[in-house]
């Protein structure tokens, strides 16, 4: 492209926020990797976690009157019988000790978790769960099984153990990553 002769130069573009033509989505160029394989399968993996989550939220409390987060921290303690500490608890659960604490607190006011002084640490509390909150867990999670099966039963078996096996796979990378 010939350089403008002197004088003829087209004039300085100043600084806006204003949107212009060269703005819009089509005129701008496209982001590194934006479009690509591995950014469409992450942005799917939340679709699909999202849309079954929302689900799960819902019947939980139209057939329960409880929420998903006290579901799982009743699972995490079903799977330690002897109990978690808090600190454990909210890592199993990948939320802070904050959260973990509040809805630890709203299931002992309604009998469904005890907690106790750590034997090993003064400081700190083993939660687990009481008679009533293991017949509680076992009602939701019979339910939530069912919730799960109804939601994917038109996946074929095979396509269930492919996904399995290839989200073991991402799983174990992404771990080996943090």
């Amino acid at each position: 492209m010939p350089t403008p002769a002197p004088g003829n130069e087209p004039p300085p573009v100043a600084a806006t926020d204003e949107p212009t033509d060269a703005d819009s989505p089509a005129a701008r160029a496209p982001l590194p990797g934006a479009g690509s394989a591995t950014l469409r399968m992450w942005v799917r993996l939340l679709a699909c976690a999202k849309i079954g989550e929302k689900q799960l939220r819902r019947k939980f409390d139209e057939q329960f009157d409880t929420t998903l987060p006290r579901f799982d921290v009743l699972a995490a303690l079903d799977r330690v019988p002897d109990g978690l500490s808090m600190s454990a608890l909210s890592r199993a659960l990948l939320v802070s000790n904050g959260n973990v604490t509040a809805i630890v607190r709203q299931l002992q006011a309604h009998g469904l978790v005890a907690s106790r002084t750590d034997p090993l640490d003064a400081r700190s509390a083993i939660v687990s769960l009481t008679p009533a909150g293991q017949r509680q867990f076992d009602i939701l999670a019979t339910a939530h099984h069912a919730w799960i099966a109804a939601m994917l039963r038109d996946v074929p078996p095979e396509r269930v153990d492919q996904l399995v096996r290839s989200l073991g796979e991402l799983r174990a990378i992404l771990e080996e990553q943090t």
